[in-house]
């Protein structure tokens, strides 16, 4: 019996916090929708704060109070893990307030956002390449910031996944058995991140295209594309002396250098 009493009271009481809330709602008491939306904001009852600086931030726009709510609000946003609305409350933060005291970590909390909801490498990477400008344009305003080095770290982390992306429409070209399209991609990849951590698999990933490339072409042509992968093989020699893929590696050369040397013996071919 007490229990089913306990549960009524529970009850009741969520009844009645849900009418003051929705009275609160319609309440024309501006200052006491701003006082309560800071309570449910200390609180982490954010889904409440947004709904009431909904209703007020137009009335406290040129007021000192004005740069406070706004950063609530966007923080609140970034509280429910709602990146998208989150990053447009941020931004607009920067254009309203770019020398308030929240300046520097609103900067960072931008591209945050787009760093949250950057998709995994196969999908669109525009959300990733909105990080990468965003943290970049932090570090040019704020390049003493503490977070500094994890910016850098997180630009890092974005050019990888773009390289990613890079990679796999490359070996997705490969499988396909475009080589010419797969060269063309890894070479633009490896250009733009020279120092990613695939640049050995891409540019074993080239090299290989370059072969098959050459196998496949036309008579007339194959000479000019064997000699494009000896001078790849090279290259990757040089950067990868003890590669993984050492093996394959060599298997490339030997037949690329059979056919531009038909003369000289395999055997006789490192």
């Amino acid at each position: 019996m007490r229990f089913r009493l306990h549960i009524v009271l529970i009850i009741l009481i969520l009844l009645s916090s849900c009418g003051e809330y929705e009275k609160l709602l319609k309440s024309t008491d501006f200052d006491l929708k701003k006082s309560k939306a800071k309570e449910y904001y200390d609180a982490g009852q954010y889904v409440k704060t947004t709904e009431l600086l909904t209703q007020i931030l137009p009335r406290f726009r040129a007021t000192e109070e004005a740069e406070d709510l706004n950063w609530m609000n966007a923080q609140a946003y970034f509280g429910m893990k709602d990146y998208i609305m989150a990053g447009s409350y941020f931004k607009s933060f920067i254009d309203q307030f770019p020398f308030g005291k929240h300046a520097e970590e609103a900067n960072y909390m931008a591209a945050l956002c787009d760093y949250n909801i950057s998709a995994r490498p196969e999908l669109d990477q525009e959300n990733t390449r909105n990080a990468i400008e965003g943290f970049k344009i932090f570090l040019n305003r704020f390049p003493n910031s503490s977070k500094a080095e994890d910016s850098k770290k997180r630009i890092s982390d974005l050019e990888d996944k773009l390289v990613e992306k890079s990679y796999l429409s490359a070996k997705l070209y490969y499988d396909r058995k475009e080589y010419k399209a797969a060269v063309v991609a890894l070479s633009n990849s490896l250009k733009e991140y020279a120092t990613t951590k695939y640049r050995e698999k891409m540019m074993y990933l080239k090299l290989n295209s370059l072969f098959q490339y050459a196998e496949l072409s036309l008579i007339n042509k194959q000479k000019e594309r064997y000699q494009a992968t000896l001078d790849d093989y090279y290259s990757f020699m040089e950067e990868f002396p003890k590669s993984t893929y050492s093996k394959d590696v060599t298997s490339i050369y030997q037949k690329t250098n059979k056919f531009l040397k038909p003369g000289i013996p395999e055997s006789e071919v490192k």
